[in-house]
């Protein structure tokens, strides 16, 4: 037996993300662990490859010496455990380091979305009393800068490079030798990151997700996601987000990851077939643009074996274009950033075009988690009822920062309420209904918009569609749906009123079309109904 409580505690502690990162630093030290585009050289804007057709590569070796690097620099500026730190960059090799180093300190981190507003930059920061914050300065120079003057706690900028408003950090790292990286002594309860929700019901609220929760993920990615047996990753979502989830499990494989500053259609097609990728992870917007690009027929994009995609609901008319295109290598993640990504996984087997009905679902709860079907009451539904779902498990957050009354309600009974609505098929297979908040009261009868979204995104000139309801003195509320039409494409009110009446009864069809250009979306890419609402109330 272990002859001390603290004994007790090392003895039966499994190891932490930041202890398997460094292993796998160590373990393919002579691998290529990142690929970098070069500069063309013409000069033009185009971040793509050399002009010789080459790429910049980083070794594990390299990538573990620049985290030791950035991890002396860190405690110079006096970071260490549980040091509110705050990144703000485009996709650039410094913030694979910075998180490494952020792992290695033991620092409290949040990521800054790339495309917020100085508003939600600056909230974030005063919410979690940021006082460090790593950036960008190519693209967020003057927001640092301007971030600094308006939040009084903000006491460091470091910044990748050259900078007006703070420190290069990089020049500072430069002048340290690597020393062996060590874990941080932590409790596996502490709080290691906040995540910021969207924001789209309502103020963001700062997600706290502890060492053990991180673990969780970690062993979930690596035992139920479909890995390619050599994995080369395609980053082209923000690495500060869930490009950056993908680093720890991929590293694990030793595999490599191509990194590309951020999401352009053809520039995506182009480093797939230069870098034959396996892999690669895009939100739906992003594989509705791949899907429309003229030129994708062009590209050799037969080496890619994987592509997961989640962050928000898919069109399954869309979904069933895509396997038809590529084949079915689609694996389909569903969490939310109180369950970080993983609550169930559509696995590519059942991406299955002769059960069109498994395209709606979000596959099966994985074996690591208790997920349930419950009621306002907390009590399970009935056996093919819907019920909101809710999870208990180590990957659940510790509740929102400074908000205990919202913590409470989220995790009342003890489980998590995700606020999705979902019901279960009698194979297991979850499918979400809608999100509560969103439900439509119309006349005395509930609608869920994703019940009308999947009947008109199923119309051929329908591109994306989005459903609300909208104040009416007759109904209370009625159903509205903003329809972006494809190009070339024709449809009018009347017809997709009609579809929806036929297929799911008068309740659901819309009293009203919008045709516009664009349907808003989040921060984190996802439709803003928020934002689509406030334009009719």
């Amino acid at each position: 037996m272990p002859d001390s409580p603290a004994a007790a505690d090392t003895l039966y502690r499994d190891p932490m993300p930041v202890e398997i990162m460094i292993r796998s630093l160590e373990t393919y030290a002579d691998r290529t662990a990142v690929y970098l585009p070069g500069e063309r050289s013409d000069g033009g804007d185009d971040p793509g490859e050399r002009a010789d057709g080459g790429c910049a590569e980083l070794t594990y070796a390299q990538m573990r010496d620049a985290v030791s690097r950035y991890a002396q620099a860190y405690r110079a500026h006096g970071l260490g455990v549980g040091s509110p730190v705050a990144i703000l960059s485009a996709n650039r090799p410094e913030v694979l380091f910075a998180q490494g180093a952020n792992l290695v300190t033991g620092v409290r981190f949040a990521a800054l979305h790339p495309i917020g507003s100085l508003d939600d930059h600056a909230y974030v920061l005063e919410d979690a009393g940021i006082d460090t914050l790593i950036y960008d300065p190519d693209t967020y120079d003057q927001r640092a800068g301007e971030l600094q003057a308006r939040v009084p706690g903000l006491r460091n900028l470091l910044a990748f490079g050259p900078t007006r408003a703070g420190t290069d950090l990089v020049a500072e790292a430069a002048r340290y030798d690597p020393a062996p990286l060590t874990a941080p002594v932590v409790a596996p309860d502490a709080t290691l990151s906040l995540a910021y929700t969207g924001g789209t019901t309502g103020r963001s609220k700062g997600v706290r997700l502890g060492y053990a929760g991180s673990s969780a993920l970690l062993r979930i990615q690596r035992t139920e996601w479909e890995w390619p047996a050599d994995t080369r990753f395609l980053a082209c979502a923000p690495l500060s987000h869930a490009g950056g989830a993908f680093w720890n499990p991929i590293s694990m494989q030793g595999g490599s990851m191509v990194v590309l500053p951020g999401f352009h259609p053809e520039r995506v097609l182009e480093a797939i077939e230069r870098h034959r990728i396996t892999a690669t992870m895009l939100v739906p917007t992003m594989l509705y643009a791949l899907l429309d690009h003229p030129r994708l027929s062009e590209y050799d994009l037969s080496s890619l074996q994987t592509v997961y995609y989640g962050a928000s609901a898919i069109s399954p008319t869309r979904l069933a274009e895509a396997i038809e295109r590529f084949g079915p290598i689609f694996f389909q993640f569903y969490g939310q950033a109180e369950c970080p990504m993983t609550i169930s996984v559509l696995r590519k087997r059942d991406h299955d075009l002769g059960r069109p009905e498994l395209l709606t679902s979000c596959g099966r709860p994985v074996p690591w988690l208790h997920v349930a079907l419950l009621d306002d009451d907390c009590e399970p539904v009935s056996k093919g009822q819907s019920g909101e779902i809710c999870v208990r498990g180590s990957l659940v957050m510790q509740g929102y920062l400074n908000k205990p009354e919202q913590t409470a309600e989220a995790l009342r009974g003890g489980w998590l309420h995700t606020g999705d609505v979902g019901r279960f098929d009698d194979d297991g297979f979850l499918y979400i209904v809608d999100r509560k908040k969103d439900m439509v009261v119309t006349g005395g009868f509930n609608v869920y918009p994703r019940e009308v979204e999947d009947v008109l995104s199923a119309h051929p000139a329908v591109a994306a569609v989005a459903v609300i309801g909208v104040p009416d003195e007759r109904w209370g509320e009625a159903v509205k749906a903003v329809v972006v039409l494809r190009q070339g494409r024709s449809a009018d009110a009347a017809e997709l009123t009609t579809l929806v009446r036929d297929r799911k009864g008068s309740v659901y069809a819309p009293k009203s079309v919008d045709f516009v250009d664009a349907i808003p979306v989040s921060a984190l890419g996802k439709p803003d109904k928020k934002a689509l609402r406030a334009r009719y109330h």
